[in-house]
């Protein structure tokens, strides 16, 4: 059970008398008469052939709230593609889901491409973005939640408090971060949380001083979580990167776009545990170590729209004072995991440590190397202003695919 303490500069939303579900469900019945409500799943083929999926689509299907859910399809070819149309059809409410790979989505993006607007490398994000683009050329929901496809202990439960704030129609909230603890099968998970991102917004206020995008950064829970809601009209202008940056982009759009009061966070679950990515240490084009590069990077670059001058020697003095803070949370949460009975690795907690240390000097001097990089996605206003019907033949190529392979 949550407790009431409002940390930061954002809202907080607690879990503070386990709700009965059918109770939230019910409000958000009458609320989807007012604001229809919508839900995105980016997912890869494979997730299909998991076991979140199929237990989350089993979830879903009670969910008579949501007037549309938006899929977006990695990695498919043409047969899988026909499998997840299938694989998709058990879900009572209106679905769509966008095949990433398929010829009419290609030549989209191709078209996107040759006027420099297309995502620029495959991932998450420049799948989120798609959805996203097809949710305003779809225009039936004014609410959306979005939530990743490999959460093992998905419960209906996290998409209703996930949806609740930015759907109840007398709240402001524009914009909603999940948040949980990333505790599961006797162990404190959320590394590249709790020992990248954490410590390094403490070490950056250290060698750059107290600012707000700083101290906002750090009123999130858990700000690498997957799990966001937000009003349709965010969708208009959100720069988002196409890397293992999405999420800190996102948050850092929101702190630019709105005010604080109109953003918030919500514990949307007890338990969570999704599929585990590797530490890959000697790897850093892959796991965790790309994770925490692409991570640190986003947040330079933020903090540089924001007038931060960098150098090498900020990105040493950054390096050591992270290093330091770091190794003080390894102790900190092992003593948390002793108290409640879990395990924790202090070893594989300070390799850990070591890796990221290491990688935010890669992201540093990655920064300084590449000024001209252009890391995010453009905003879908700026794509509808360079192709006015741009909404109108994504949305025709997604209903011909529907048309022509879901027979």
């Amino acid at each position: 059970m949550g407790d009431f303490y409002q940390n930061g500069i954002i809202t907080t939303l607690h879990n503070l008398a386990n709700r009965p579900l059918p109770d939230l469900e019910a409000e958000l019945q009458r609320f989807s008469r007012e604001r229809p409500m919508g839900l995105i799943l980016p997912s890869l083929y494979s997730e299909l052939e998991g076991e979140a999926l199929p237990a989350i689509l089993e979830e879903l299907k009670p969910a008579s709230y949501l007037s549309e859910i938006v899929i977006g399809l990695d990695r498919a070819d043409e047969s899988q593609f026909r499998n997840a149309l299938t694989f998709f059809g058990r879900l009572p409410q209106r679905h769509r889901v966008l095949w990433n790979e398929g010829p009419r989505l290609q030549a989209l993006d191709k078209l996107l491409q040759e006027q420099d607007l297309a995502p620029r490398e495959l991932g998450k994000g420049r799948n989120v973005w798609y959805c996203m683009g097809y949710t305003l050329a779809s225009n039936r929901t004014e609410s959306v939640a979005l939530h990743d496809c490999d959460i093992l202990t998905y419960e209906r439960s996290m998409l209703a408090r996930l949806i609740y704030p930015v759907a109840h129609p007398r709240f402001n909230y524009e914009f909603c971060k999940g948040y949980y603890a990333r505790v599961a099968d006797g162990k404190i998970n959320g590394r590249v949380s709790r020992l990248l991102v954490t410590p390094l917004l403490r070490a950056l206020k250290k060698v750059l001083g107290e600012m707000e995008y700083l101290d906002y950064m750090d009123s999130f829970r858990y700000p690498l979580a997957g799990e966001f809601s937000f009003r349709r009209d965010v969708l208009n202008d959100i720069l988002i990167p196409s890397d293992w940056g999405l999420e800190i982009g996102v948050l850092s759009e929101m702190y630019r776009n709105y005010a604080n009061n109109r953003l918030c966070q919500a514990d949307i679950a007890d338990v969570y545990d999704h599929k585990h990515q590797d530490l890959s240490e000697d790897d850093d084009q892959g796991g965790l170590s790309r994770m925490s590069i692409d991570i640190s990077k986003a947040l330079f670059r933020k903090l540089a729209t924001r007038g931060v001058t960098f150098n090498t020697e900020t990105f040493r003095s950054l390096k050591a004072t992270y290093y330091r803070i770091a190794l003080d949370f390894v102790e900190t949460y092992h003593n948390d995991a002793v108290m409640n009975g879990l395990s924790l690795d202090v070893h594989g907690e300070e390799k850990a440590v070591e890796l990221f240390a290491e990688n935010v000097m890669k992201a540093g001097e990655a920064f300084l190397d590449r000024p001209m990089e252009r890391p995010f996605i453009p905003s879908w206003s700026r794509v509808i202003s360079a192709v006015p019907d741009i909404l109108e033949q994504l949305h025709d190529a997604v209903e011909a695919d529907h048309e022509e392979y879901g027979k």
